[in-house]
């Protein structure tokens, strides 16, 4: 009688992989692949004021809780500024167990100003069972809201240095 060892179990997939790969669909631009990295229920919040959430110039600012709305959010993020003028600097990902820390510099064009800004940011996220299940941003705000409005730097809003 022959017996057969059972083969392992896959191992989970680790924060740092799946943060990893998030990182990199965004780079590839494809909202529908990157929101295949959300659970379908999820915690998604901006550190931006509440009365700002859903302004018509930066309606991708706003809380979200589904992979539908991670979808969405990547799609109106990406109709709404130059793709031509875009880079990130991502400058650490600290990763404490489920939770990873990723953070940077975005250096994108408005496409309806036409102006180029600078924001740092610090996105936490959250991993569970190999899906992103949080993702709060906090960035500068007062770039984005700036670079999208007719009161940009020098116009009725202080210039950010």
């Amino acid at each position: 009688m022959s017996t057969t060892t059972p083969a392992p179990a896959p191992a989970p997939a680790t924060t740092r992989a799946v943060v990893k790969e998030l990182l990199r669909r965004i780079g590839e631009g494809d909202p529908e692949r990157v929101a295949e990295m959300y659970a379908e229920r999820c915690d998604w919040k901006l550190n931006w004021p509440e009365a700002e959430h859903g302004r018509t110039a930066t309606p991708w600012i706003r809380h979200r809780s589904s992979r539908a709305d991670a979808a969405a959010h990547y799609r109106e993020l990406a109709g709404h500024h130059d793709p031509g003028q875009a880079a990130t600097e991502l400058e650490r990902v600290l990763v404490d167990g489920g939770d990873a820390v990723v953070l940077g510099e975005i250096r994108q064009t408005a496409r309806s100003t036409g102006r180029a800004y600078r924001a740092r940011f610090a996105l936490h996220l959250t991993v569970e069972d190999g899906l992103v299940t949080r993702h709060h941003v906090y960035e500068d705000s007062l770039a984005v809201a700036q670079a999208f409005t007719a009161e940009g730097p020098g116009r009725g809003l202080p210039e950010r240095r």
